[in-house]
């Protein structure tokens, strides 16, 4: 494809990322800047799985301290330059896995190029989007919009999609949420599944599982990504879509490392000039596929709670910590990897320091410690439990969690609205679902408490909304009544 003329976009993208990697100061300031370099920019596919948990963690940060505003922070220039700099860099990372260089299109340059796309006028995630490779159907056809990626949607997904405020992607379809699966959904074949874990560091991680204690429970190296939120945006519906088990465990996960990050590493800028002519390498056109993180975000979000959510236990505790060392070991090495969880190989012996691991946990939560119930559960839903038996471990894993509920872990209790929204082991049931999310807010689960918020908030509107009209039809009929009665009066007189 012939390079089009550079757009004032183009200029701006390659000056935030100039202005970024020198340490200089961004025109209107930039939030989160410091935690952005701590993610470690360096172009790579990984390095959106560090973003999206930066994301997450600003949600989850906001929920808490009560500023979770989207209308709020999208006034707030700093926020909406964190927001851009971020879709730039995705643009910047998805040209880049196709050897391209990124192209930015604003608002008016899209209705013009695209006049089909159905943009939303003034809507801050559709005002900008980016060609992200050369696509021959792109010179045939001209309002072909394949190369088109629209890097704001899946930031605005992360950060404030929920029940009541759902994403539509302009190219149609559901919205990613996060970077990392909107991006490598669009990778090549070749690059999605050149993937080869490193012998060196297979040997390396085998080493730290067989070392008891070693090492806590670190969040930072859980670096998974959210395919699909779907309990966010199906939970407290009345007529939601079933979702079937095989379904809800192929999908990806939140990101849930903490904010602490490596420090940052020296980055060389680019020598590259913004105003170069774009590369005119030829790629074979084939259709990407998506790339699954290995767990999914019930159990992600799971793994965190269980470390930030303290609930007392009153027994089990030395058996509890004794497997969660061991266990933890074996799930910072599994987030590492790019493939689903059963793909990831260990030996033997390190199979065997597992089962032991699972059994001294199922020794504590048959002690009545809760926590190592939602862990066993886990593990025991995932197929990794100490059934054999897929089904009956699937049973058991959901026994494990109602046992948790009943104690008033509010972990539990959100993890089992969770299954029963998405229909997860057990059969969908949306009163259930509604039944204990109330009770996780009741025991003080702060992400179940602000579901349970907006829900009420969104039902006392329908209410009142419903009272404005029963009303309006009281007036309208009263004044009709009146109406009719001077009239008859005027004929009578």
């Amino acid at each position: 494809m012939s390079a089009s003329p550079l757009t004032p976009l183009d200029y701006i993208a390659a000056g935030y990322w100039q202005d970024f990697l020198a340490g200089r100061f961004v025109a209107g300031g930039m939030a989160y800047e410091a935690e952005l370099h701590r993610c470690t920019l360096d172009e790579s596919l990984a390095s959106l799985q560090r973003v999206d948990t930066l994301l997450s963690q600003i949600r989850r940060d906001m929920v808490k301290s009560g500023s979770w505003d989207e209308a709020a922070l999208l006034i707030d220039e700093r926020y909406r330059n964190f927001m851009v700099f971020l879709a730039f860099y995705a643009g910047r990372v998805l040209a880049q896995q196709w050897q391209y260089t990124p192209h930015w299109f604003g608002e008016f340059e899209l209705r013009k190029r695209y006049p089909t796309l159905p943009l939303l006028t003034d809507d801050f995630y559709q005002h900008m989007a980016v060609v992200y490779r050369d696509d021959s159907e792109v010179n045939n056809q001209f309002n072909t919009t394949e190369s088109l990626f629209f890097a704001l949607e899946p930031i605005g997904m992360r950060l404030f999609g929920h029940i009541d405020r759902p994403f539509q992607a302009v190219q149609g379809g559901q919205v990613a949420s996060g970077l990392y699966q909107a991006v490598t959904a669009r990778v090549p074949n070749a690059i999605n599944n050149s993937y080869t874990l490193p012998l060196d560091d297979a040997q390396s991680a085998d080493k730290n599982v067989t070392e008891v204690g070693v090492t806590q429970h670190s969040r930072q190296d859980i670096q998974t990504d959210n395919i699909d939120n779907s309990y966010s945006h199906h939970e407290l519906q009345s007529t939601p879509e079933p979702v079937k088990a095989d379904t809800v465990l192929a999908k990806a996960n939140l990101s849930t490392a903490s904010l602490e990050s490596p420090p940052v590493q020296t980055i060389t800028a680019e020598t590259t000039s913004v105003v170069s002519s774009q590369a005119a390498l030829k790629e074979v056109a084939v259709k990407p596929t998506t790339k699954f993180a290995p767990t999914p975000e019930l159990f992600t979000q799971l793994l965190i709670e269980l470390d930030e959510i303290d609930v007392a236990q009153s027994a089990g505790k030395t058996e509890y910590e004794q497997a969660r060392k061991v266990l933890d070991q074996f799930e910072q090495y599994i987030a590492k990897q790019e493939k689903p969880r059963a793909q990831v190989a260990f030996s033997q012996q390190h199979l065997a320091a597992k089962q032991q691991a699972l059994a001294r946990l199922q020794d504590a939560a048959h002690a009545g410690n809760s926590a190592a119930m939602l862990r066993l559960a886990m593990y025991e839903l995932l197929g990794e439990g100490i059934n054999t038996d897929k089904v009956a471990g699937m049973e058991a894993g959901v026994e494990w969690v109602k046992q948790a509920a009943s104690k008033n872990d509010s972990r539990a209790q959100r993890l089992l609205s969770k299954l029963y929204y998405q229909g997860f082991g057990v059969p969908q049931d949306m009163t259930n679902g509604k039944y204990w999310l109330e009770q996780a807010a009741e025991n003080g689960h702060v992400e179940a408490a602000s579901l349970v918020s907006q829900w009420q908030q969104a039902q006392a509107l329908i209410s009142t909304q419903k009272q404005e009209q029963h009303s309006l039809k009281r007036y309208q009929l009263l004044f009709a009544v009146i109406i009719v009665v001077a009239i008859l009066i005027f004929i009578i007189v």
